[in-house]
Parts: C-alpha cells; structure tokens; sequence
C-alpha cells in the first residue's frame, strides 16, 4: 500500500459520510446499514430510512420480532447518489437489495436475524440482494467487498482521504454474475465436480446468485465430498521429505514443518491433520478450526495453510505466503474454482472470494478487494456494475497507511463480533 509524506491521523473523525450510487438499471434499489455501534457500548446498530438516525434495537420477548422502525434507506434513480451518516461501527455491512425490500428480523439479545443465502424459506431468498462489509473506528476504516457467501450484485468501492487521496476497488461489471455462472457451468463440464450445483436461480429461472462452495455444502453436506483428497495426498507424502515453512507474518516468525505420523507438525507448536474439502472452502472446520493451544500462533499458520490449499500452491512453494506469486494461484486442479472465476471476472482482479483471501506475501498484490485508510473523508459505495472500470488500487499521492490487520483481528472482525449481532433464524 502507497504511504503518503503527510501526516497520519491520530484519530477518526466520530462520524462518516458514505455515498450509495445507483448504478443498477432500475429506479427501486435499497441499501441497509448494520454493525456494531462501538461508541454505544457495541450495541446492535442499524440504520433508519432517513441515512442519519441510529436505530438501536431492544432485546424482543420472541424469536422473528419485526424492527421497529423503517430501515431501508431508498436509493434514487439510476445514476444518483444518496448520502448517508454512519457512527463508528464494528462488524458492518452496507446491504442492496434490487426490486424490493429486505427482511430483517430480531431475536431475544437482541440478535439480528438477517438475510440467508442458502435457506429456502427465508423471506429474502427469491431477492436479488448483496452486501459488502466494512469496520470504522478511532483509527481507520476498513473496507471490502465480499463473496465468502455468494456474488450477486456489483458493487464497487471508492474511498477518499481528507488529502484528496483515492482508493478503488471495481468490483465485477453489470453482466458479472452471467460471467461467473456461465464459468462454472464450464468448469463443471470439465471436471463434473458439482460447481454449476453453486448457480441458485431465481423463480423465473434465471441466476440470482452464485454461492460459494462453502456455501454450497452447508445447502448440500456431500457437494465436493473427496474432491480435494488426491491433492492434500500429495502434499502430505512431499512435506514428509521436505520442510514446509510458514510465514505467520506476526510476533512468531516463520516457523517449519514437515508431515511426521500423519501429521503436518510445527516442532513445539502444534500439528494438523489432514483436512478435507469442507474444510478447505470453510477455512475453519476440522484442522483449521481454533486450536486449544498456542491458539493464536496455530491461527495464524492455519490461516496461510488454508489460503494455499484453496489457491493450490502447496506443490508450487514451499515458502508460504512470501513465496507466492498472483500468477500461481489456481494454475492447477484441484483448485477453488470459484475463487478463481471470481477473481478473473472482476475488472481489477480483486475482492474477498474465501476467508482468507487477505493472506498474501509481504507487501505484495492485494487480493481481497479492500480499502483502507487512517483519515477518511467520504466512502463511495456504488450497486449495479454500469459504468464500471478497473483502477489502480490506489495512487501513491495522499494514500495514508493502513493499519495492518493481524490474525487475530482479522479473526476478531470475521466471525467473533458477527457472531455475537447475528440471531439464529427462528
């Protein structure tokens, strides 16, 4: 990331202005705010329809309570912007929805009950609708656009510093889902591995998102059941000759390992079993879930673990990350193909396709997708994909530098403070 020779905010403003941009064709699109308000105590927060009052719900007596305010901020038509106000807001996300309204609900916490992509009966399920996710607090904001669950919408992102300073992120263009369906409904007829049981259409029978496989198994436990066996095979069978050596990119260096009984084993720290598909395209699940030991080192090694198993360079690189290069990833099946189609469909290459897509070598070529900065002034978040155009990252002028995340922020934001604002569908 380009560093400016100005100075770096000592703080965030409280506040921060985000303009919604109606690029979609149609004159009804609304957008949704929701987050962690991290100023009130991490109360649940959400947005009113006006783009300026906080919503903070009560703990309802039921599961499913309706809010009791309107929520759904009204874009206007397409090519307009609205501008909205946001507080410092953990665990954010910034929802559109195309044609209609969304349904949120609350359970007893309160907990909010939000939209499902892969539940049936959810009352959004036949809504084109998406989301990116962002954290804004006293010292940055941090952005992305998301597919860990599902791409459906475009959505793009442009962030502005108080020096005049842009950061873009494109995003896929108008026809991008009919790019990344049509693509894994080629890949399938390569491989015959289930990616065209990721397509989810809509009652008229067209596309009306595309899941992530890990999406797509939690919809159907036996989709890509052995799918990656071969591969972590022969992985397992090269590391027991030769040492594997992972980068934590943190206060443990990088520590080597090598497969010994069956296990990928870190002298001193700990060891991990071989995992299977679910537990590639989860990144969370079987050995990559929470070890009990050395919990955030093993975290940390995991989490590159995981990245290089779906990107499929563990027989590429033994140096992981640092050893990576962009253009080895998903050069070899079996690889995450979904990742792969994700990232080539979007114009500049970019946005978060499973977990840790962030992982990355040192200084090297974002992948995820995001925009950060310590002094923002106005977050451009545009729906629809018209007019988009791939852009630099970001210029070298007027960029302040980010904030590295660590794992264990990095882990903190993704599943610890959604879990404790998400409710369980009733």
């Amino acid at each position: 990331m380009a560093t400016t020779t100005g100075p770096v905010s000592v703080a965030t403003n409280p506040t921060l202005s985000i303009a919604l941009v109606n690029q979609t064709t149609s004159n009804t699109v609304y957008g949704y705010i929701t987050g962690q308000a991290i100023n009130n105590n991490n109360a649940l927060f959400l947005l009113q329809s006006d783009g300026q009052t906080p919503y903070y719900p009560a703990s309802p007596s039921a599961n499913g309570t309706p809010l009791a305010v309107n929520c759904s901020i009204a874009l206007g038509a397409p090519g307009s912007t609205t501008t909205v106000t946001i507080p410092q807001i953990a665990g954010g996300r910034i929802w559109f929805c195309v044609n209609d309204t969304l349904t949120f609900l609350l359970n007893p916490g309160p907990g909010l009950v939000e939209p499902s992509s892969s539940n049936p009966s959810d009352p959004n399920y036949n809504k084109t609708w998406d989301f990116c996710e962002f954290t804004f607090n006293s010292t940055q904001l941090f952005a992305n656009i998301s597919y860990v669950d599902f791409v459906s919408l475009p959505i793009a992102l442009t962030l502005t510093n108080t020096s005049g300073g842009t950061q873009h992120v494109s995003g896929i263009p108008a026809n991008g889902l009919t790019t990344v369906c049509n693509a894994l409904t080629a890949q399938n007829q390569i491989d015959n591995a289930g990616w065209s049981q990721l397509i989810v259409n809509g009652p008229s029978g067209s596309p009306l998102r595309a899941v992530s496989p890990n999406t797509g198994i939690v919809m159907n436990s036996s989709l890509f059941s052995g799918y990656y066996s071969s591969y972590v095979n022969q992985v397992w069978s090269h590391y027991a000759s030769t040492p594997l050596t992972v980068d934590t990119q943190a206060q443990w260096g990088a520590p080597t390992a090598s497969v010994v009984n069956g296990l990928l084993t870190f002298q001193g720290v700990g060891t991990f079993a071989q995992p299977a598909a679910a537990d590639i395209f989860s990144c969370s699940t079987g050995p990559f879930a929470a070890a009990a030991t050395n919990t955030a080192e093993m975290g940390a090694i995991g989490a590159r673990l995981a990245a290089a198993f779906n990107r499929s360079t563990l027989l590429i690189d033994a140096d992981q990350p640092d050893g990576e290069v962009v253009s080895n990833y998903y050069s070899t099946s079996p690889t995450n193909h979904y990742a792969r189609i994700l990232h080539a469909t979007n114009l500049d290459g970019r946005g978060y396709a499973f977990p840790y897509d962030d992982v990355g070598p040192s200084n090297g070529a974002d992948q995820s997708g995001s925009v950060s900065d310590g002094s923002p002034q106005l977050w451009t978040v545009t729906v629809g994909g018209a007019n988009a155009s791939a852009s630099a990252a970001a210029p070298v002028e007027n960029v302040k530098a980010p904030v590295k995340r660590t794992f264990v922020s990095r882990l903190t934001s993704r599943f610890g403070l959604w879990r404790k604002i998400r409710g369980q569908r009733a």
